[in-house]
């Protein structure tokens, strides 16, 4: 049996931009072409907020000084991938972005987040984080091909568009 993911997802702001990254440098690459927040998978015995500081100064080498847990996001991507992702905001931090081998760092205004390639789901969470909502919990289902199937956010299923 396939045991799930375990991750942290970031979305660093700063003058009312996002960095994101772009997700370009891995041939075998789930969000492949994407853009997506910083983070990763967790190390054995790591809090959510160790997991975090660590991938953060690791793919972008800025060391996190405010941050706040925002949701966790169950993602199901066909019949081999369950990631559960802590999902963080985080609005103070120290250093500048050096180079990441996952792809392209870049400074996004927020309001164009939507505009860039980026999973169907996400839309949801950023206007969440919009709207400053409380911790969530949101379910995001796909098919093999990328296409959004179900969205369920704190035990209610979402129309989809």
């Amino acid at each position: 049996m396939k045991q799930p993911e375990l991750t942290t997802l970031c979305y660093i702001e700063s003058d009312g931009r996002y960095l994101m990254l772009h997700r370009v440098k891995k041939q075998q690459d789930i969000n492949r072409d994407k853009y997506i927040g910083v983070g990763g998978h967790f190390l054995f015995g790591e809090s959510p907020d160790e997991c975090l500081k660590r991938e953060v100064a690791e793919e972008t080498g800025l060391t996190l000084t405010s941050y706040r847990a925002r949701g966790i996001v169950t993602f199901v991507y066909g019949d081999n991938v369950t990631e559960y992702m802590h999902l963080y905001t985080a609005d103070g931090f120290t250093g500048t972005p050096g180079p990441c081998d996952e792809g392209e760092l870049v400074w996004v205004e927020i309001d164009r987040v939507c505009d860039l390639p980026i999973w169907e789901g996400d839309k949801i969470f950023f206007r969440l984080l919009a709207e400053n909502a409380p911790y969530f919990s949101l379910k995001l289902v796909y098919t093999p091909d990328d296409c959004l199937a179900e969205a369920v956010l704190d035990g209610k299923r979402l129309q989809i568009d």
